[in-house]
């Protein structure tokens, strides 16, 4: 094992040697490949916990950026040289050299004084006033490094901070909003702070309703003179600042155009003749009444008369955008003659076409299983006039097997239809609005989908929702739904799948009617939307109900023989509770550690032994354990049922579920992205069953948990991301104690071993 170790890596170290080489030899004659740019903090003045981060900011401004390596080598380069010369502007070389390849950096291109100035303008502007930079080329083998050498000496801090404003209306203004000021004293000085300070006073102004005002207005000078590196801010409003920016505005008329269209030569001032006033504060001009008035004063944060604020400003068109209702959303503040202090807003609003049909066509792929799915939906926007959305959605789709050794009873065909119907606003008895920053939902849904699987079963579904979706805020996201119910009936069990029941009673399960009714509740936090975080977070944990105060007043317990029916099944009485939460570590502009643990529990009682079978937990599959096939794993140590030779059920299914994820991304080359990854986990059922023996949840789960490994390539084609993964298994749970690591038996030259462990999945988007 040593022996194969140290020949992969002496492989490595050639091929890196090789490729560097190569890379060389295409260098023009005198010139040398600028391979690195060091910035070195040279000073006892910095606390040494500061001086690391320092150094990385420092060489991130560093230009050019030298070519792009992967484990030492420069494959966007390589392929920029073996190009050549494309004969015209288009095929593949031409492709590979400027799509793909990168041109080679050369020290020519590196502009020392121009970094050194930059460096030392950076280390000024965070409070270092006497900062020096010097700096130094070293070559090795055309190979040029150049060193910048950066003496920040002492840092220069706020001694004090003066609002030197007078006594004018805009002066009180601007003095209020000192006790909030990013400017504290004996805090560093920053020009980044002094910066986000005006922009601070310039919001805080816009909020009492100097609409005019803007940061540029505002000059914050700085005094160094006072010696002991300290200096004294005084923020004071320039001389210069026109007379309407000095005072407050006032709402006077608003008016609303819900259905403006956008001319060529762009938007125009609204026709006021055919405008209506509607409750004494807003005017339509909307003649052919295209949407109800209520729904559009509703979304209003203004009315006449009042203060002007950025707040209510970016509020209502948040609203307006929210309804989903227009493509193009813009409003105006005009002056009012004869009234200096007063503004007249205009709405312009240009709807979405009404009615929209979509067609997609999807393939689908993942381990052993093909198929295709059409979906036909067609929408109703404005349905109702007051910017409802309609939607009616056909589906149908097959998935076959192609491979493995999976039952062949896994192939299916299904179809079905479903009916939406969403409100841009909260529809309930009581007056309830949890936020107005952002539009609330209310939506109903009905469904219906028939599912066959030919040589098995087939299953009629039905499904019915009502509830609500609103954002707390720009990160927090609540989903209810008051009630769902479900229902689902078998037909046409098969003669040979009823012989499948005999020799393996817990298929049965999946073929029981089910009836499900209560409310559901998921909550989704995320900051993706800040600028490239450095740890970026992702979390959804929800809670799904049904027949709990139902199966309570009827006294049900199947344990007891107390078992009760709707519409002829059995209804399931449970809680079921579920969390996924994901960690995105940023290591690189073109790097990241991508981690995900998931959990979900269900207990189930009175009514029911288990949760019903479309509610239950699986493992595997491309998004899950990437080494295990879906549904081909658990529950716990249990050993799939073999039926006829060599094939197994991929129909595994749990009450409790546990998994664990982490995966390394990296960009390789222009749309070309790897990775690497480990996963594990499992599902447990929540009681023993005898029919399958190591499947109950237990405190030795640890010990049950599968784990597998593998690499993949994903294509970034910005609207399209196609992943392919090859993953192989670590640790199989249902192996006897003590075989369950199985890395001692990889084999990659054994045809038979490929075959049973190697999974291919290709998807569509990450996994997590």
């Amino acid at each position: 094992m040593e022996n194969k170790l140290a020949r992969i890596i002496g492989a490595i170290a050639v091929m890196a040697c090789l490729a560097s080489c190569s890379n060389l030899k295409y260098l023009p004659e005198g010139e040398q490949l600028y391979v690195k740019g060091n910035v070195e903090i040279d000073t006892d003045t910095i606390p040494e916990r500061y001086i690391e981060p320092l150094s990385e900011s420092l060489e991130e401004l560093l230009r050019p950026k030298p070519n792009t390596t992967v484990l030492g080598m420069r494959p966007q380069l390589y392929l920029y040289n073996i190009a050549g010369e494309p004969k015209s502007d288009r095929g593949f070389r031409n492709w590979l050299k400027n799509k793909v390849g990168q041109p080679p950096v050369l020290l020519s291109d590196v502009n020392r004084e121009y970094n050194e100035n930059l460096l030392r303008n950076r280390l000024e502007n965070l409070g270092f006033f006497q900062a020096q930079v010097t700096s130094d080329t070293t070559i090795d083998n055309r190979k040029a490094t150049v060193t910048y050498t950066a003496s920040p000496h002492i840092i220069y801090r706020i001694k004090s901070l003066s609002f030197d404003v007078d006594s004018s209306e805009l002066g009180k203004a601007v003095k209020s909003t000192e006790p909030a000021s990013l400017l504290q004293v004996g805090r560093p000085y920053s020009l980044d702070n002094i910066i986000a300070e005006r922009e601070r006073i310039d919001n805080e102004l816009k909020n009492k309703g100097y609409y005019y005002f803007n940061p540029d207005h505002l000059i914050i000078e700085v005094d160094s003179t006072g010696g002991d590196h300290q200096v004294a801010l005084y923020v004071m409003v320039k001389e210069e600042t026109p007379a309407k920016a000095k005072r407050p505005y006032y709402i006077n008329n608003i008016y609303i155009y819900p259905n403006y269209t956008l001319t060529e030569s762009g938007y125009r001032r609204a026709n006021l003749r055919n405008a209506t006033l509607y409750k004494d504060k807003y005017y339509f001009i909307d003649p052919e009444e295209t949407f109800r008035k209520f729904s559009l004063a509703t979304p209003m944060f203004f009315e006449p008369g009042d203060l002007y604020t950025r707040h209510n400003h970016n509020s209502t068109i948040s609203q307006l955008v929210g309804m989903g209702a227009f493509r193009f959303v813009r409003n105006e503040f005009v002056d009012v003659e004869d009234e200096p202090d007063k503004l007249d807003v205009y709405y312009y609003l240009t709807p979405m076409p009404k009615r929209g049909l979509r067609v997609e066509l999807l393939g689908k792929t993942a381990s052993v299983y093909n198929g295709s799915e059409v979906n036909v939906n067609w929408q109703h926007r404005n349905a109702f006039r007051s910017a409802e959305l309609l939607t009616f959605t056909v589906f149908g789709g097959f998935e076959t097997q192609t491979g493995g050794n999976v039952n062949l009873n896994s192939s299916f065909y299904r179809y079905g239809i479903e009916a939406s119907l969403s409100f841009p606003r909260m529809i309930a008895p009581f007056n309830w609005q949890p936020t107005r920053r952002f539009v609330p939902h209310t939506v109903f849904r009905a469904g219906y989908e028939y599912l066959n699987r030919r040589t098995a079963y087939s299953l009629n579904s039905m499904r019915f929702s009502f509830g609500y979706l609103w954002k707390e805020n720009i990160e927090k996201e609540h989903d209810l739904k008051v009630i769902e119910v479900g229902y689902v009936q078998p037909r046409n069990i098969t003669e040979s799948y009823q012989a499948m029941l005999d020799t393996v009673p817990p298929l049965r399960h999946a073929i029981e009617p089910q009836f499900t009714f209560g409310p559901i509740y998921n909550f989704t936090y995320t900051n993706s939307m800040k600028a490239d975080p450095k740890h970026g977070i992702y979390f959804r944990g929800g809670v799904d109900l049904s027949a709990n105060l139902y199966g309570i007043i009827r006294g049900a317990n199947v344990n007891k023989g107390r078992q009760y029916q709707i519409f002829n099944a059995n209804f399931s009485q449970y809680v079921k509770i579920e969390a996924d939460i994901r960690h995105y570590l940023r290591l690189g502009p073109n790097a990241k550690l991508a981690s995900r643990a998931m959990a979900g529990f269900g207990y189930s009682y009175g009514n029911s032994r288990m949760l019903p079978y479309v509610k239950q937990f699986f493992a595997g599959g491309p998004n899950g354990l990437r080494a295990f096939r879906a549904r081909a794993i658990g529950p716990g140590s249990y050993t799939p049922e073999f039926y006829g030779e060599d094939n197994f059920f991929a129909d595994q299914t749990g009450d409790i579920k546990i998994e664990l994820n982490t995966e390394y991304r990296a960009k390789l080359a222009s749309i070309i992205h790897w990775a690497a990854f480990v996963d594990a986990g499992n599902i447990w059922l929540q009681h023993t069953d005898s029919e399958k023996p190591g499947a109950a949840f237990s405190r030795n789960f640890v010990n049950e948990m599968a784990v597998g490994a593998g690499l993949g390539l994903r294509f970034d084609l910005t609207f399209l991301l196609i992943r392919t993964d090859l993953a192989m298994p670590l640790r199989i749970p249902y192996r006897p104690k003590g075989e369950r690591w199985v890395m001692d038996e990889i084999n990659f030259r054994d045809g038979d071993w490929r075959r049973n462990n190697l999974v291919f999945n290709l998807a569509i988007g990450y996994p997590f």
